[in-house]
């Protein structure tokens, strides 16, 4: 399969970002933003982005997480410290739609590049800024990693009530992801709105707040209330016994939900009369019952194969999937089918399979391709032409 950006598809075709992004958030960002058609000039300081060094890798430099985030981009090395990189920058600003940092506020404006250094260059500019922490409250200097965004929004602390034994952190980088999304959204908002009034704008998106309100979407709880109802979480989320079900021989990922489920499930069990139940009666009792209610799914479940299982829920259309692990994901016959998993031939990598955007277009399809993830610095000299920044070395280190 060709492996290019086909730069005139794509929802976002023709829109031009500066991406001076590392490590998961920003990167993750920035490569929604391409797999949507815009074209994306990755800023690295000379070092490159810590992300290239996490393995496994085939070469130095180019890590699998690297590859994964920085798909369909063009890498450029400025050494921004260095006042020629710092005005070709502002240069490529000048005829680019979005900058997008994850650089300190603070630190971009040391280096000459905050916003109203860059907006004064081009005004239409869309500068988003994604942070730790909102940069009008008391944590706004401090260091954010996903780790940290993860424990100060409570999902250690949500873990350990859920029944693990010790605090514990997503094995995801969520916070990170997370953010990621909601910088892609404030992108694609910010042009709309200037496509209505010509204005760009700043705009700030902190982890800590995009993770506090993921998790507290379910969890405030009775403090949703004031004076409270009761305290945070939700008693679903957190019931001992909201995990995956041991069957005779395995696990089974199970959900009985709605009423018709339950009825369906004590049916083909044979107990239809457990309905009277005065746990399982309706959906309001079974939440005020449900440590109970997940319990008795949970004995049940052990009496039967995960095959066995799986034949007699799918008969009643009761929903239920398998654990999966990532071999099995990559063999799964849906994601197959819908074409999620691509393989390219990478110049330096070798054969790569990678995932394309989830989201399908009817009138402006995605690109079916994008450029490999480029090693570093691979088009410094090629864009710099193209911006008509009129350097080459000087910028480097």
């Amino acid at each position: 399969m060709p492996h290019h950006q086909n730069v005139s598809s794509g929802p976002l075709a023709g829109v031009k970002v500066l991406d001076l992004t590392t490590v998961v958030l920003g990167p993750f960002a920035t490569q929604t933003l391409a797999s949507l058609g815009a074209e994306v000039f990755k800023i690295e300081p000379p070092q490159g982005d810590n992300l290239r060094m996490i393995g496994p890798a085939r070469h130095p430099g180019m890590g699998h997480l690297f590859l994964h985030a920085n798909h369909g981009k063009k890498s450029v090395v400025l050494d921004l410290k260095l006042p020629a990189a710092r005005e070709a920058l502002l240069t490529m600003a000048e005829q680019c739609d979005v900058l997008i940092s994850n650089v300190r506020p603070a630190a971009m404006a040391r280096l000459g590049l905050g916003y109203t250094d860059v907006a004064t260059r081009s005004p239409r500019i869309i500068y988003v800024s994604c942070c730790g922490y909102g940069q009008e409250g008391p944590y706004a200097a401090k260091p954010a990693y996903d780790d940290l965004i993860q424990g100060s929004a409570g999902i250690p602390w949500l873990m350990q009530q859920y029944g693990s034994p010790e605090p514990g952190y997503a094995p995801v980088t969520l916070a990170d992801r997370v953010t990621g999304l909601h910088a892609v959204y404030a992108v694609t908002a910010a042009l709309f709105a200037r496509e209505r009034t010509g204005l760009g704008q700043h705009v700030e998106v902190p982890m800590y707040e995009a993770l506090v309100q993921f998790v507290l979407g379910d969890h405030l709880g009775g403090l949703s209330f004031d004076p409270p109802e009761g305290p945070g979480g939700y008693a679903r989320l957190v019931s001992p016994h909201r995990k995956p079900y041991r069957t005779a021989d395995g696990h089974l990922c199970v959900l009985i939900y709605v009423d018709k489920h339950w009825k369906a499930f004590f049916a083909a069990l044979g107990e239809p009369e457990m309905m009277r139940d005065p746990r399982f009666t309706s959906h309001a009792a079974r939440a005020a019952h449900i440590d109970a209610v997940y319990e008795y799914v949970s004995r049940r479940m052990a009496e039967r194969s995960t095959a066995e299982w799986q034949t007699l829920l799918t008969a009643a259309d009761i929903p239920n999937m398998p654990i999966q692990s990532p071999q099995d994901l990559v063999d799964d016959p849906h994601l197959q089918a819908v074409g999620f998993f691509k393989s390219y031939d990478h110049p330096s990598e070798g054969r790569v399979r990678t995932m394309r955007t989830p989201s399908r277009w009817s009138g402006t399809p995605a690109p079916d391709a994008l450029s490999p993830a480029p090693q570093l610095g691979q088009h410094t000299e090629e864009v710099l032409r193209q911006f008509g920044c009129g350097v080459t070395s000087s910028p480097r280190a």
